[in-house]
């Protein structure tokens, strides 16, 4: 992989950014700009970036940081959804980002979104090629959780985040299953809506650092996979305020959480251990090791 400084291409940015799109940074911001990143093209159009930030120079923490970018139109490649699951399947299944990869065919991958553990399967609404695997699971008389608020639908070559409708909680049960789209992963919480942060409830959830894995559409239409490494003195992990507001910097217009933790998963294929490039934490050490079985994935194949 190639390195270069963020901040270099920062500035070139800048010269075509209108000016009133210019502002000034916090040191978070400045910090990530002067970042050492590594860049590597997996796929016409399709670039990996990595970077790790050991002197606590980010939200005073040291950070690793793996990013998927193609853009929309990337004619090179197609967008999709994989399950461990299949239609008909007796016994439910979970399994490794890596596995999934492999099972789909796919140039690239990150982990999907909520699973049940113990019953397996999503926690959340699947659909995948028109079939739909899981539904979203409501608990009876309760306000719809943050991370069923939000949804990831693939329609032919175009990947769109969508929000449910309305604000009441009782409107929202089913608004997922309105979605059309033939792929849809229900997910979040809602991170970034229309270039602005999204309000986050005050909880564990959102105000802890864990492991983190996001996708974003950019103002210049591009896709942003996004993993952050976390639960190691050399990767703390993000909150999700600072993961809005990171993936705010990459200018992101519509971003969302999907599931983290141990779940937190790239893989790209060619690549060292099993396609893993970044650290996953299962098994709590800072190495490329620690898949955890997960329910879905969202992919990146070639065309």
């Amino acid at each position: 992989m190639k390195s270069i400084s963020l901040l270099i291409l920062f500035w070139i940015m800048l010269a075509v950014i209108p000016a009133k799109a210019q502002h000034s940074f916090s040191s978070d911001s400045v910090a990530l700009l002067k970042a050492t990143w590594s860049f590597l093209d997996v796929a016409p159009g399709v670039t990996w970036k990595h970077t790790h930030l050991k002197e606590k120079e980010l939200f005073q923490s040291n950070q690793n940081i793996n990013i998927l970018d193609t853009k929309l139109k990337n004619r090179r490649v197609t967008f999709g959804m994989v399950s461990a699951d299949t239609p008909g399947d007796t016994v439910r299944k979970l399994m490794p980002t890596s596995e999934l990869l492999t099972k789909a065919g796919a140039l690239a991958a990150i982990n999907g979104t909520f699973f049940f553990v113990k019953q397996k399967g999503s926690e959340d609404r699947i659909k995948v090629d028109g079939v739909v695997l899981d539904s979203t699971f409501y608990a009876s008389g309760k306000p719809l959780m943050e991370h069923k608020q939000a949804a990831i639908t693939i329609r032919k070559r175009k990947i769109t985040i969508e929000k449910a409708p309305v604000p009441d909680p009782g409107r929202q049960y089913g608004w997922d299953k309105k979605l059309s789209a033939p792929n849809v992963m229900v997910t979040g919480p809602l991170l970034v809506w229309k270039g602005e942060i999204v309000p986050l409830q005050k909880n564990a959830f959102n105000d802890n650092r864990h492991p983190r894995t996001a996708a974003c559409i950019t103002k210049e239409k591009h896709l942003i996979l996004l993993t952050a490494d976390g639960r190691s003195t050399q990767a703390e992990g993000l909150s999700l305020h600072e993961l809005a507001f990171l993936l705010k910097q990459f200018r992101c217009e519509n971003a969302v959480n999907l599931d983290g933790g141990g779940s937190t998963t790239m893989v790209i294929s060619g690549q060292s251990y099993k396609g893993v490039v970044n650290m996953p934490s299962d098994n709590k050490m800072f190495d490329h090791l620690g898949e955890r079985p997960v329910s879905n994935a969202i992919i990146i194949r070639k065309k």
